[in-house]
């Protein structure tokens, strides 16, 4: 059994590094956009056996239903637990109660992503022990795929070494031989910060992801824009609000 795995954060927490952005209702509103893109999306996906949402809001939960997807709740504790405990949790529901022969970890705020890239990343998770797909903007992870699901455990929480070369340096450590980079801009760009909601907006203009609703929330609440600091230099620049 190959099965996709999503887990998302509680509509309350969503978001968080954005909250000077955006006020908790338009964070709450950006997160229910990206969930019925990508809901959208998936009910085109048909090479996984299962497609798990996991999460502890009943509207997520409710709205997993309108596209087919498997909506699992979340319990929450105090303290709340790591990412990778989350991760562990929901892997586990995958292995023990679905069966799965390989999972595939994949996050909302991908918003990107395409039909395509789920099916090669599917294809290539049959070859190899892990598939991973570097984060575009940081040394991170926007996805992650196990075959079988436990051979290595996940590396999001680690402290000091970022996840990407945190899963890289304990797969050599465990001598697993297989492991494939999956290189895809689209797969690879997330929402995470400020910076990234700019280029949002501009790269769904680009792919003419115009009708998708992320795009029409930038649209109508998003007021800023990227200004060069210097005009040789691409690299450096900076948020200005726009009018």
């Amino acid at each position: 059994m190959s099965i996709l795995l999503i887990p998302i954060a509680p509509l309350s927490k969503t978001k968080s590094r954005l909250r000077d952005c955006f006020s908790t209702e338009q964070l709450k509103e950006l997160t229910i956009a990206m969930f019925k893109d990508l809901g959208n999306k998936l009910t085109e996906v048909n090479c996984y056996d299962k497609k798990i949402i996991y999460c502890n809001s009943r509207k997520i939960l409710e709205l997993a239903n309108d596209y087919d997807l498997v909506g699992i709740k979340e319990n929450l504790t105090t303290p709340s637990k790591s990412f990778d405990k989350v991760i562990e949790d929901l892997n586990d529901i995958a292995i023990k109660k679905y069966n799965a022969s390989q999972t595939v970890f994949s996050f909302l705020d991908l918003i990107l992503i395409t039909k395509k890239n789920f099916y090669e990343i599917n294809d290539l998770l049959g070859q190899n022990q892990i598939v991973i797909c570097p984060a575009i903007h940081s040394a991170g992870i926007s996805v992650l795929g196990r075959n079988p699901p436990d051979i290595i455990a996940s590396y999001f929480s680690d402290p000091i070494i970022p996840s990407l070369l945190a899963q890289f340096k304990n797969a050599i450590k465990y001598k697993i031989d297989k492991f494939a980079i999956y290189d895809s801009f689209r797969a690879g760009f997330d929402i995470d910060i400020k910076e990234d909601l700019v280029l949002a907006y501009e790269y769904l203009k680009m792919f003419d992801l115009k009708h998708t609703n992320v795009f029409k929330f930038l649209k109508k609440n998003l007021r800023l824009s990227l200004k060069k600091r210097n005009p040789l230099n691409n690299r450096s620049f900076e948020i200005i609000e726009r009018g």
